[in-house]
């Protein structure tokens, strides 16, 4: 058990060290405060959806006081309001508070009908969430039934968003064998009720029992557990929070650690309980004496954007022409990133501040033209950070008061007194977005976007990487509705040699093509330019700006659907390509990629984890090409595919967002990290829901003995889909992390292959196992590991704890494939008694070339069913009859008509039931 221990304690210890989170929460003699519930601006406007908000969590707060031992509450609540809703006296404007970072989301379901309650979770076992996703008609009531009271269903959801936990049912195997019986999956063990099957054609239903395959002893896949309404069990929330009884998590007492549901394979047999109670928050708190008060509720609107640039003009910005490239990323902002609407400012700084402009709103290109005339255009001079941040606030407070204002900042020097307007920046209520430009910006830059929520990102010098571009091209608003946002298709930039050409192509897909915009940019002469259109059609208006070094194109209306192509050539210079554009309707929600890191700050050896979401509207995309390219403040870019796969950093299979780990750190310092996402013909999106971290659909209750069904969980429509193929490129900033105690080169290899999660087991052919999972490799998920070690028992208890002492598997001829590639090993237990009825739990551990072992895997469970033999049919004796007429008038025969008739009627009966 003691190794088990220690991994845990590592990888907790690993995910303190810079946890990047969006949130606002923070937990406060133990009351949950900052939480931030959201109302998506397409929901249509109804008052009193904030007043079931407000009962939702009212509801909830005694619930989870009760469920975590008189521990935890909820305190105080933001509901975020939106913009086109009517104006009242009582909504405030918002200070940190952005869509973005909602803890929670009231949205509109899609697709249509599936109010689903759920959350977000890109991690595994202990990490935070993302994010609660609820519909207006959950928020209602109007699904009370199929989830039960609103307010359990938050605490079931906020256990997933806050502790990480998963679910202890599973939709997608709802029953399993133990000592060869039927056990439905739930936790606890003694929730009780019975196993039917709802059977319904031509619009009448008829319940009938479930019934095992002769084959497998498993029961059909339609068979349900149907709950009793009446309980007396008290776990767990996490299997059904809407059964009356159930007021609180499973421990490790009454922890159904058999079952195959996600909580047992992600939290290695752990009880949900157990997993709490190893969190900050619990460790942090002590049981309250006392009953907690109501939770109070601010009432926030959104406003207009308003944006101040503050944008550093020091000496070192002539240093590999930065700030030329400042002036083509400022241009990308203003002309096509900020929206429109909008209030922008601008400040320039170096050892003093200078307003170069007070708030325009962006009404039309004009204003968009007006403000690029103010970009800074000669350097010179020292650097204070603070003296740029009090002229911003000067500059928003003639307008605005400063709380939900936006600044970006960006600056490439040191400054030692950076930190003494650390106070100022935390009284204003104001969101700093900061830009680090080069090796030597100020170590403290990103404390200001970190005690503000606004996005810290990272570009090194190397002009072809386009990361200024990047940086300026991620600040679209954190609260404007989704079609309104710029989105990024292109991001890239070439080295040319003597007469290179620089050529490729754009996607430009169905859902976006409003306002488009090309951007190219140069270091030297301006090259030669040929954009054609999806008809082939050459593109010849753009701007071109001589003094900036760069040319723009605005394509009018909406761009056309199709693959654009472009040649450029230049002789031994850089050249970038940018392409920008924005949602072509307002009902059609665009494909969008949004991408994160799992940490802000990180110290070697620990490992990052790159995340990449892909959607269209809650649709995850599937099987799409990802790519994150992670640049080093030494210029160094190592290229890493994200995958969708279920399998080392990516926690769910098929739900659209792709991970992978991050381990080739050269240096320490910076890192930026950007994704290009790219969808071919195989590309799809999700054709079903899939089964996601939420509440548990209630098939039907049992009252006074009778199953009275609900209607069947919805299923997507296929007809609802735009077409199965997706054709798209985009392009997102993933921001930027630092490292530290990297040791230089060579760097030691310290890290161990990551923990097979995907173990799957089955009885196959004369007592043959086979298993299936994902290869991990050498570090984390890359390379090869070198050996595997499979462990079975006939105790899952002791298959976990002692690992080591458990009965060995041959595999000597196994040998590991490369990371991320199916392996499938069939073996024939050996050591143990594998009978009918046997349980039989296995487990495998990676090792690497330096005898690094991984976490132990998943426990994957079999059990023996050897069908039951069909006995011979015993041959009826044959006696002789006579040849009878059967209408003949022989005495006797009128008795033996009236037998047969009777036989007849009797066999029928029998075979209807």
């Amino acid at each position: 058990m003691g190794s088990f221990k220690s991994s845990v304690f590592i990888l907790v210890f690993f995910l303190l060290e810079g946890s990047l989170s969006n949130s606002l929460i923070q937990l406060n003699n133990n009351g949950y405060e900052g939480i931030v519930i959201a109302i998506d601006p397409n929901v249509p406007e109804d008052e009193t959806l904030i007043q079931q908000i407000k009962d939702m969590v009212t509801q909830a707060s005694p619930y989870l006081f009760e469920a975590t031992e008189k521990r935890f509450y909820f305190k105080n609540v933001a509901i975020l309001i939106p913009e086109t809703w009517k104006t009242k006296p009582e909504y405030v404007r918002p200070k940190l508070e952005t869509f973005k970072n909602a803890d929670v989301l009231v949205a509109e379901p899609n697709p249509p009908g599936n109010d689903e309650p759920y959350t977000e979770q890109m991690g595994n076992c202990g990490e935070k969430g993302e994010r609660i996703y609820f519909t207006p008609d959950f928020i209602a009531g109007k699904k009370l039934p199929q989830y039960g009271p609103q307010g359990r269903v938050f605490v079931h959801e906020w256990a997933h968003l806050r502790w990480g936990v998963f679910n202890e049912y599973n939709n997608d195997q709802k029953f399993y064998l133990s000592n060869g019986k039927n056990k439905a999956v739930r936790c606890s063990a003694a929730i009780t009720g019975k196993n039917a099957v709802n059977k319904c054609q031509g619009g009448s239903c008829v319940t009938t029992p479930c019934r095992p395959n002769r084959g497998t002893g498993r029961y059909e896949k339609e068979c349900e557990f149907i709950p009793d309404k009446e309980q007396t069990e008290k776990a767990s929330i996490m299997f059904s929070q809407s059964i009356n009884s159930v007021v609180s998590f499973c421990t490790e007492k009454n922890h159904n650690k058999e079952a195959p549901n996600m909580q047992n394979q992600k939290c290695n047999l752990r009880s949900t309980w157990e997993v709490i109670r190893d969190s900050e928050d619990f460790k942090t708190t002590t049981p309250m004496t006392t009953q907690p008060p109501k939770p109070t509720f601010s009432l926030l609107q959104i406003g207009q954007r308003i944006v101040c640039l503050v944008l550093d003009k020091s000496g070192s910005m002539t240093i590999d022409d930065r700030l030329k490239r400042l002036n083509q990323a400022g241009r990308l902002f203003l002309l096509q990133t900020v929206e429109q609407g909008s209030w922008v400012g601008m400040v320039t700084f170096d050892s003093a501040a200078y307003v170069r402009s007070e708030l325009i709103q962006i009404k039309s290109g004009a204003e968009r033209n007006t403000l690029t005339t103010k970009l800074p255009t000669a350097a010179s001079g020292g650097t204070s950070i603070c003296s740029g941040l009090r002229s911003a606030f000067t500059v928003i407070k003639k307008k605005y008061p400063t709380d939900g204002s936006e600044i970006v900042l960006l600056t490439d020097g040191e400054d030692n007194t950076i930190s003494a307007c650390f106070n100022e920046v935390k009284q204003s209520g104001a969101i700093i977005h900061t830009v680090a430009l080069g090796p030597s910006a100020a170590q403290e830059l990103e404390e200001l976007s970190k005690m503000t929520g606004g996005l810290q990102t990272y570009a090194s010098d190397e002009a072809q990487n386009n990361g200024l571009m990047d940086a300026f091209g991620a600040l679209s608003s954190g609260n404007g509705a989704v079609f309104q946002r710029s989105i990024q298709l292109v991001s890239r930039g070439l080295t040319l040699q003597k007469n290179e050409w620089m050529n490729g192509t754009v996607i430009v897909d169905s859902t976006v093509g409003n306002d488009t915009l090309f951007l190219i940019t140069w270091t030297a002469q301006p090259p030669q330019i040929l954009l054609l259109d999806p008809s082939g059609k050459r593109q010849d208006s753009f701007t071109v700006d001589a003094q900036t070094k760069m040319a723009y194109l605005q394509i009018p209306g909406t761009a056309k659907v199709g693959i654009w192509n472009y040649s450029m050539q230049a002789s031994s210079q850089t050249l970038t390509l940018t392409v920008t554009s924005r949602a072509s309707s307002t009902t059609l929600p665009p494909v969008t990629v949004t991408s994160k890191m799992t940490k802000d700050t990180v110290k070697f050896p620990s490992p990052v984890v790159v995340y990449a979401k892909i959607h269209q509207g809650v649709l995850p995309i599937l099987r799409a090409s990802v790519t994150a390219l992670i640049e080093s403040v030494n210029g160094k870019t190592v290229t890493l595919e994200l995958l969708d796969n279920g399998a080392g950093a990516d926690a769910t299979k098929d739900d659209g967002i792709y991970s992978r780990y991050f381990t080739a750190y050269d240096t320490n310092g910076r890192y930026s990290v950007k994704v290009w996402a790219l969808g071919g013909v195989n590309v799809a999106r999700q054709k079903k829901i899939p089964q996601q971290n939420g509440a548990m659909y209630i098939p039907g209750w049992i009252e006074n003995g009778e199953i009275k069904w609900n209607p069947p969980r919805p299923e997507i429509n296929k007809d609802d889909l735009q077409g199965k193929q997706v054709c798209f490129s985009r392009t997102s900033s993933g921001g930027s992390f630092v490292a530290s105690n990297v040791p230089k080169a060579p760097i030691p290899d310290l890290f161990p292959p990551c923990q097979i999660t995907d173990l799957k087991a089955k009885v196959q052919g004369d007592k043959l196992i086979n298993l299936t999972w994902t290869a991990p490799g050498d570090d984390y998920d890359h390379g090869r590991a070198y050996k595997y070690i499979i462990g079975i028992s006939t105790n899952i208890l002791d298959l976990r704890d002692k690992f080591n002492e458990s009965f060995q598997v041959n595999t000597t001829d196994l040998i590991p494939k490369e990371a991320n590639s199916e392996e499938v090993f069939v073996f024939k237990p050996e050591s143990i008694t594998f009978e009918n009825g046997t349980d039989l739990f296995i487990a495998i551990q990676a090792v690497d070339k330096v005898n690094l072992k991984s976490e132990i895997s998943n426990i994957a469970q079999v059990s023996l069913f050897i069908p039951p033999q069909t006995p011979p049919e015993t041959p009826r004796p044959s006696l002789p009859c006579p040849d009878i007429n059967i209408n003949s008038t022989i005495p006797g025969i009128h008795i033996l008509k009236i037998m047969w008739k009777w036989i007849g009627e009797l066999n029928l009966s029998v075979a209807l039931g």
